[in-house]
């Protein structure tokens, strides 16, 4: 039977060194866990003309596609690793959606390829749904993100610790470029290729750039936003490699993320972060490392390399200013303050002081000052009701402070023992705290679902989180 997704595969036009092409594995008993029936449709992709279960497995290849399995490198907390690539991930094809924006479609967890490094290319349940969920609730709140359009079970089990129910996810994203794609061909010396892909990244994601300074530039921007807004909401990515940085400007590879319950500007919560490089307070000088590491790659395109390094040593040191525009943009609405005047910036770094020498949480402080309740998250409320008195002088001037805080600070995130209880369950077979936590999540500015607003009591606090390969 013909199953129709409208493929238009520019990147697989690509020289062949940017890529292996191969189909997925197929896998045992294809089911599906979930799929994104809206996400479906503002893809072009008719559902009702196919099998998901076996389209989002694997098992059937959909016409038109071309898969392959992409070529990158990258840094890893660090330490430089020439040969990454895709190693359990195949990408399908390109679909233009409703709005003309040009989308990948990849499967994650559809078998091994010549990237594995010995891995078995598969993933388990828990991570694809910790993605499919987080990916999905971030989307909610505007942050640019991969999304989810399908979770498949494969009826056979992944080997990690212990045998896992294996799964496969299918995610969307308008590009599955990352710094590590161009640190792949600098580190070669492939000028050409470079060169390839750097024209082939402009016209798909940056059409108004015209070199590779502006590139980086526009790139820049764009992360410089996406971080703080990740800061917004207590957010913290746990592996922000070279290979984790997507060059459109989308949240991409949820492994060991997590949301902060209790605030501290250094929480970590990824088990192999041992010495907290990604921790939370640091995402925005890592961000900017990634980007010096950006720039080092488009060096060999420039023909005058000591002008080039002045010029993109400028451009990366333009990401701090640009970083603290938004996030001091960010953080003042979500203390209702639009009309920036001085002193403002103070007030927040010391509501942030306060909620880290409290421990209060970071979603229910901030949401809890447009109910008034926000007093109820520090354990010795004195110092905080003197700093909600001046706050409140404040936003009197303010024209709509809590339209503005409503907007800015979301009721509900995934908590981390939320998910962790969702993945317990559909392990067991029970799917309805999953749909409970979508159905919540979709709507993470309403106050939806009380229950799922809370934090962890003591018993269910979720100290580390893992990445699951």
């Amino acid at each position: 039977m013909s199953i129709a997704i409208p493929f238009d595969n520019t990147y697989a036009r690509l020289p062949n060194r940017f890529y292996s092409k191969l189909r997925p594995t197929p896998v045992a008993e294809p089911r599906i866990f979930a799929v994104n029936e809206a996400l479906a449709n503002d893809l072009n992709v008719d559902l009702t003309g196919m099998d998901p279960a076996k389209v989002f497995s694997g098992n059937a290849l959909p016409d038109n596609a071309d898969p392959l399995a992409q070529a990158y490198a990258g840094h890893q907390f660090g330490g430089w690793n020439p040969q990454l690539g895709d190693g359990r991930a195949i990408l399908l094809g390109e679909v233009i959606g409703r709005d003309g924006v040009r989308r990948d479609v990849q499967l994650k967890g559809s078998g091994p390829t010549p990237y594995s490094r010995n891995g078995d290319g598969r993933a388990w349940l828990g991570p694809v749904l910790r993605e499919y969920v987080v990916s999905e609730a971030m989307h909610a709140m505007g942050i640019p993100t991969t999304r989810a359009l399908a979770a498949v079970t494969t009826g056979q089990p992944v080997i990690r610790e212990r045998p896992l129910p294996g799964s496969v996810l299918t995610r969307v994203a308008q590009s599955h470029i990352r710094v590590g794609t161009f640190q792949f061909f600098a580190a070669r010396q492939d000028t050409d290729a470079l060169r390839d892909l750097t024209g082939y990244v402009i016209q798909r994601h940056y059409p108004d750039a015209e070199t590779p300074l502006d590139l980086l530039k526009q790139v820049a921007a764009r992360q410089a936003e996406l971080i703080a807004k990740w800061m917004g909401v207590g957010f913290i990515h746990g592996v922000m490699n070279t290979d984790n940085c997507q060059i459109a400007g989308e949240t991409i590879d949820y492994g060991p993320c997590a949301f902060m319950d209790d605030y501290h500007p250094m929480q970590v919560f990824s088990s192999i972060d041992h010495y907290g490089r990604y921790a939370y307070a640091k995402q925005p000088d890592i961000a900017a490392w990634n980007l010096a590491q950006f720039a080092t790659a488009l060096l060999p395109l420039m023909p005058d390399r000591d002008a080039a390094i002045e010029d993109f040593t400028e451009a990366v040191n333009g990401f701090a200013p640009i970083f603290a525009e938004h996030w001091q943009t960010l953080f003042l609405q979500k203390i209702g303050i639009t009309n920036m005047q001085d002193g403002d910036v103070q007030m927040i770094h010391d509501l942030l002081d306060l909620m880290t020498q409290q421990e209060a949480d970071f979603t229910n402080t901030f949401r809890g000052l447009i109910t008034d309740t926000a007093t109820e998250q520090f354990a010795e409320p004195n110092p905080f009701e003197a700093w909600a008195k001046l706050w409140r002088d404040r936003i009197k001037s303010e024209p709509d402070p809590e339209k503005v805080m409503r907007l800015a600070n979301p009721a509900i995130i995934p908590r981390n023992h939320r998910t962790e209880d969702m993945i317990q369950a559909a392990i067991q077979g029970d799917k309805a705290p999953f749909d409970r936590l979508m159905n919540a999540l979709a709507t993470p500015f309403d106050d939806t679902d009380h229950n799922l607003t809370k934090p962890p009591k003591p018993d269910q606090v979720v100290t580390q989180t893992f990445c699951g390969t």
